[in-house]
């Protein structure tokens, strides 16, 4: 760590230097991209400049532990000391993980039944409800845009977006399969089932973020919407399936009675899905240098557990389990993502990538 952050300040004064020259000043790109460099490289070459000073403090008092006068004075400096010396070890780590660019995007959310059949479904209505009552607690705003329900009262899918400040930065390792362990409403015999439920958490792409020619690579076929909503919903073919012709990715949006509405949330769906897409390519070239990690956040792995009978949850990914499964249920999720974050954030300290 030290020695990247040595790299970091002989960088940081290349850049002053660079900054200070007439020739930069007479070239509006390279200026912007070199006072660019140097705002990202700012904190952490102060905290690094503040930890160094903050080391010559608690090796002069040190030194002060043989003197008689001044040893007590100097050990009740030094216990202060380090534990800003340890604060600060700490904001150095954060500062040293390198950004994910789709961090501070919001996202679309995507839940989807596995295996299990109605329970399963069951357990994607759960889940669903436990990332509204998150975005609540988190100051989130919410917007359904899609969503497949059954008899029974649970989701076959449902896809929702989520804007707010870090929202893709905060929710992105939800991402994978979630088991639930439960004795079901309709089994007699007391015996435990176990279902599953996939979740995608893609960050929202925009135009800019994803190229798609609409009068060659779509494909739009508008029906008659089924399901709940009344009899205009019936009555109305207002419901659009939109197909991406390239890669055979199709989306429907039916919840609503306009049709432009209906093919605006589609279209969102399927550039995040789309984007979701380039970016597990990108991820897929590193991933011989990444075999090591745990967790991919690829959405075949499981990735936590939620057994009601023992009031626990376990995320797989860093082994922590939490004997508290209702909290969690109503949102509680914070233990649980900042363990995770954490394994992420040491391993991409190491590598020097992003987090996964």
């Amino acid at each position: 760590m030290f020695e990247r952050l040595e790299d970091s300040v002989a960088r940081y004064r290349e850049l002053e230097q660079l900054l200070g020259l007439p020739e930069t000043a007479r070239q509006p790109g390279r200026l912007r991209e070199l006072t660019s460099e140097l705002a990202e490289l700012r904190d952490s070459v102060r905290a690094y400049e503040r930890w160094k000073e903050l080391g010559a403090a608690i090796a002069e008092n040190e030194e002060l532990l043989d003197d008689a006068e001044l040893a007590e004075l100097a050990k009740e400096e030094l216990v202060e000391q380090k534990v800003q010396q340890e604060e600060l070890e700490r904001e150095l780590k954060r500062l040293l993980v390198p950004k994910d660019p789709n961090d501070a995007k919001d996202i679309v959310l995507e839940i989807r039944s596995g295996a299990g059949g109605d329970e399963a479904a069951l357990f994607a209505a759960d889940m669903f409800r436990l990332y509204v009552r998150y975005a609540e607690r988190r100051g989130y705003k919410l917007e359904l845009l899609s969503a497949a329900e059954t008899d029974a009262g649970g989701y076959k899918e449902v896809v929702a977006s989520l804007t707010g400040k870090g929202v893709y930065g905060r929710l992105k390792y939800e991402s994978g399969v979630h088991r639930v362990q439960r004795v079901p409403e309709t089994e007699s015999q007391g015996r435990i089932h176990t279902s599953t439920i996939t979740v995608a958490v893609m960050p929202e792409a925009q135009e800019v973020d994803v190229q798609i020619d609409e009068a060659k690579e779509l494909r739009i076929d508008t029906f008659r919407s089924s399901g709940p909503g009344g009899q205009h919903v019936n009555t109305t073919d207002s419901a659009i399936r939109i197909t991406h012709l390239p890669t055979g990715l199709a989306v429907s949006c039916q919840d609503e009675k306009s049709q432009h509405k209906n093919k605006a949330r589609a279209m969102k769906i399927l550039r995040a899905r789309l984007y979701e897409q380039e970016l597990e390519r990108q991820q897929a070239e590193r991933a011989a240098e990444r075999r090591g990690k745990i967790g991919s956040g690829d959405r075949s792995e499981r990735i936590r557990t939620y057994n009601f009978p023992q009031n626990r949850v376990t995320d797989h990914r860093v082994g922590l389990t939490l004997h508290k499964l209702e909290q969690v249920l109503d949102g509680d999720l914070d233990a649980l993502i900042e363990a995770v974050q954490a394994h992420f954030e040491a391993e991409a300290i190491r590598s020097g990538e992003g987090p996964a």
